[in-house]
């Protein structure tokens, strides 16, 4: 197989990915429609109600079996169709987070999908890739790769670059799909892709099954209770009915079919259904969810734990000034990463020549570097950095003195090379001088390098270099100290990073974001703490934290630097500055454990942990890299911190409809058993048919409820503290304001019937129409903004229900089948006049009692008394 620096051309690539397929895993094949009808009628109550049908068909009562058989077609076929919405979400949303990976084709490199990645492509590795296909290494520096995916081994194993590319059973120089770098970089010829690779060859013997959420077990152990507190008052029922002298047969058929209209049967569907369909509307936000669960948990979040850079910064990182221990600082002019501006001295621009102490500082910033810049191209309007912004704005800063990347390159070859990691803090590369001589050069935080450990300066030197990074680091820059030595061949060995001598220091510029301050203020408006956690200088944060609004300038005690003890007040510190990963992750765990619930973002390799570890991991979609996706539950596709906060609005919605749902199925269910319950002690024998009860269940459970779980967000509801994880579902007031509505609706359904039972009127069909309709008035006045046209599905839902229910009355084949007369004129007025006071009922109750929902007071986090 050939290896070429240039890589694949275009043309190769694209006839390759036509001969073999996208470089994507092996999909598993969709549930057959028969498989779903039979898992919807094993449901429990789908049972009850296919034994009810049996009994009644078998003592010749055929009007109730249609009605019943009707009820398990339409309850089966919309939990079949909410099944399949569900897998469509998911499989949406899968198709959104794909991986992406850096090729070279053309001599150029350039970033394609991971499907399209074909065999012979040359594939670029750095640290946080996920190795998108099986390949043999050509080029390694430092690297390390984590198979712990494919081996189960935990330790990561050493990588080095293959003789030729023929040598494949050399295992350690062959990368597989899905394993993660961890440390250093290397280029990889693409041996096997899709199916053919390793992660393929695993995924094909894999199914996934997606388990209940949390809260739909917790739903589900609500059903079950209901389920038999119903089948409880339901004997009652049939035990007075019986006393009464009504048939047995009618009675049985009674409690069975209010059994089923108690207990909302199909809540774990429209749960599901709820939950995916709140996935796509985030990922129509940019907030790519990755996990079902994380929709509900981000209704809880109390504390957003974030990064700085990219996060609330622009991560278009600038050099704006640069050092030399001879006193000398200049400005660097620009924007963004295309190399063009100015180096100022004094306010006169600059060369190479000028000041040979810069150009050999900025000359060492650049071949100390991974990183490239890229130009625009069809995809792309402006310059764009491949690799790490800091060390991409350091390239930028030698564009502008008029130093050029790939001519350093040529050179000063690299040999040898310590790669970055967030440990170390610092990177370390040999390069080949005239003759038997080398220039090591090293880059990295100022707290480290400019240490007596490394350097060979002046202790005087040394102070003026960190008094100048300390009023840098003030001023918000982030910093990078630059020093380096010549050696001969036989004095490189083990101690590289000693006797350096400094060149200077860099001060690097992450700009706020504009929307940053405003997200802040958001966060805080709906409750949630925003926490800072940084590696930056405790200056450098402080200064951006003040500015966007995370610290009050005045607080010194909410800045913590994490390399000295740490803090008792944990709940009172914002700024966590100096942070390591493992810092990171000692935070999270001890946030969570003080009982907050935490939504954390990143976007590097040593992200992982504290993303995985969190309640809702967060990671960036464009600049994170594969292992910070890979950890998290929530992707941001658009790198903006302000789609969290959409998200958290689109979270507390879905839980709101849920609840929205509960209150108005329960109430109904509760009135059909109270009305049963009660109407034989008020002169009515049988207050409703098995027939009735069931259409009644049928019209306002189905497209109505449903409906519900599309209302939007209330307008206060990112203006109101965060749910408390522990709470039920049904606390925080829920069944007390069922039993509350259930009440009207009861003394409305029996008033009517008493009434017209005494007065001559057909009793029996004017209690089946109030019933049904005060239920539809109900879901018009559960809406969140009731005097809006949002959510029309539910207009047109109720609308429909309402009509099939007239039509149960008018329509003689419905008459026949329910039971029903029709009403004269005059009383058909008075009952729709009657059902609004499904709608009051509803409406009042929010306003008499508001629930603990309480508005935010000063933006602080802290309800209001």
């Amino acid at each position: 197989m050939r290896v070429a620096s240039r890589g694949l051309t275009a043309a190769e690539a694209a006839e390759r990915l036509e001969r073999d397929g996208p470089n994507s895993l092996p999909r598993r094949p969709p549930t057959p429609l028969w498989r779903r009808i039979a898992a919807q009628l094993r449901d429990p109550l789908i049972i009850v109600l296919l034994v009810a049908a049996a009994l009644t068909l078998l003592t010749g009562d055929y009007t109730d079996t249609i009605v019943i058989l009707l009820v398990v077609i339409a309850n089966t076929t919309v939990g079949v169709w909410q099944e399949v919405r569900a897998d469509q979400a998911i499989t949406a949303l899968t198709e959104l987070t794909a991986p992406a990976a850096r090729v070279v084709r053309d001599g150029r490199q350039r970033e394609v999908p991971g499907d399209e990645v074909v065999v012979g492509d040359l594939v670029v590795l750095g640290e946080g890739d996920i190795v998108p296909a099986d390949g043999v290494l050509v080029d390694a520096g430092g690297l390390l790769v984590d198979e712990s995916s494919l081996t189960g081994e935990s330790v990561p194993v050493d990588k080095v670059a293959s003789g030729s590319p023929e040598e494949e059973e050399d295992e350690a120089s062959k990368v597989s799909s899905g394993t993660v770098v961890s440390k250093g970089r290397g280029q990889a010829l693409v041996t096997a892709t899709g199916e053919d690779s390793a992660a393929g060859r695993i995924a094909s013997m894999l199914g996934r099954d997606v388990g209940l959420t949390p809260l739909q077990k917790r739903l589900a152990g609500i059903g079950r209770l209901l389920a038999v507190l119903a089948v409880v008052l339901c004997v009652i029922v049939l035990v007075l009915g019986l006393v009464r002298g009504q048939p047995l047969e009618l009675m049985v058929v009674t409690a069975i079919s209010l059994v089923v209209a108690a207990v909302p049967e199909s809540l774990p569907a429209v749960v599901t259904l709820a939950l995916a369909l709140g996935a796509r509307r985030m990922a129509a936000r940019n907030a790519l969810i990755r996990k079902l669960p994380a929709v509900e948990t981000l209704g809880s979040v109390t504390v957003l734990a974030t990064d700085k850079t990219g996060t609330l910064t622009e991560g278009r990182m600038v050099a704006q000034h640069a050092w030399t221990p001879a006193d000398v600082e200049i400005e660097l002019t620009g924007t963004g990463y295309a190399p063009e501006g100015e180096a100022l001295l004094d306010g006169r621009e600059i060369g190479p020549s000028d000041r040979p102490d810069v150009t050999d500082l900025l000359t060492a910033a650049a071949l100390c570097n991974d990183a490239r810049l890229a130009p625009p191209d069809d995809g792309r309007e402006d310059w764009a950095a491949l690799g790490d912004p800091t060390e991409a704005a350091l390239l930028v800063a030698a564009a502008r003195l008029g130093l050029d990347h790939e001519d350093l390159q040529d050179e000063f070859p690299r040999t040898a090379e310590l790669p970055f990691d967030s440990d170390r803090k610092r990177m370390t590369t040999v390069h080949r001088l005239s003759g038997d001589r080398y220039l090591v050069v090293c880059k990295g935080a100022p707290e480290v390098l400019l240490d007596s450990e490394f350097l060979a300066d002046d202790r005087t030197v040394v102070d003026e270099a960190v008094a100048k990074a300390d009023e840098y680091a003030r001023g918000g820059f982030r910093v990078l100290a630059v020093a380096r030595s010549e050696r001969g061949k036989d004095e490189l060995g083990d101690d590289l990073e000693h006797g350096l001598h400094l060149l200077g220091l860099v001060a690097i510029l992450d700009p706020p974001r504009e929307a940053a301050a405003r997200t802040i203020a958001a966060c805080k408006a709906a409750g949630i703490r925003p926490v800072l956690i940084t590696g930056d200088h405790p200056g450098t944060a402080r200064a951006i934290a003040g500015e966007l609004g995370i610290v009050d300038e005045s607080a010194p005690d909410q800045v913590v630097d994490c390399r000295g003890p740490r803090p008792e007040n944990l709940h009172e510190i914002t700024v966590f500055a100096r942070a390591n990963p493992r810092h990171k992750l000692d935070i999270i765990e001890a946030l969570s454990d003080s009982g907050e619930i935490v939504a954390m973002t990143g976007d590097g390799v040593n992200d992982g942990p504290a993303l995985r570890r969190s309640d809702i991991g967060v990671a960036m979609g464009d600049r994170g890299t594969e292992v910070a996706r890979q950890a998290s539950d929530l992707v941001l596709a658009d790198d903006e911190l302000g789609t969290v906060v959409a998200a958290v609005e689109e979270g507390r919605r879905v839980y709101s409809n849920i609840r929205r749902f509960l209150v108005y199925a329960l109430s109904g269910g509760v009135t059909e058993i109270a009305v049963m319950l009660i109407g034989p002690f008020v002169g009515l024998p049988l207050p409703l048919l098995p027939a009735q009860i069931l259409w009644i269940n049928l019209l306002t459970h189905g497209l109505p409820g449903v409906a519900l779980g599309g209302e939007p967000a209330e307008e206060s509801a990112m203006r109101r503290p965060p749910r408390p994880p522990e709470q039920s579902i049904l606390g925080a007031g829920l069944w007390q304001r069922i039993v509350r509505i259930a009440v009207v609706l009861t003394a409305v359904t029996l008033g009517v019937a008493v009434w017209a039972e005494h007065t001559g009127r057909p009793w029996q069909s004017m209690a089946f129409f109030t019933l049904g309709a005060l239920q539809l008035g109900a879901a018009l006045g559960s809406r969140a903004r009731p005097r809006s046209l949002a959510n029309p599905m539910l207009l047109a839902a109720v609308a429909g229900a309402l009509l099939l229910q007239l039509a149960g009355l008018y329509l003689p084949p419905l008459q026949e089948l329910l039971g029903t007369e029709p009403l004269a004129l005059p009383d058909l007025l008075i009952v729709g006049a009657l059902s609004v006071l499904g709608y009051a009922a509803v409406r009042l109750d929010r306003i008499i009692h508001p629930g603990p929902g309480r508005r935010v007071a000063g933006g602080s986090g802290v309800p209001a008394k």
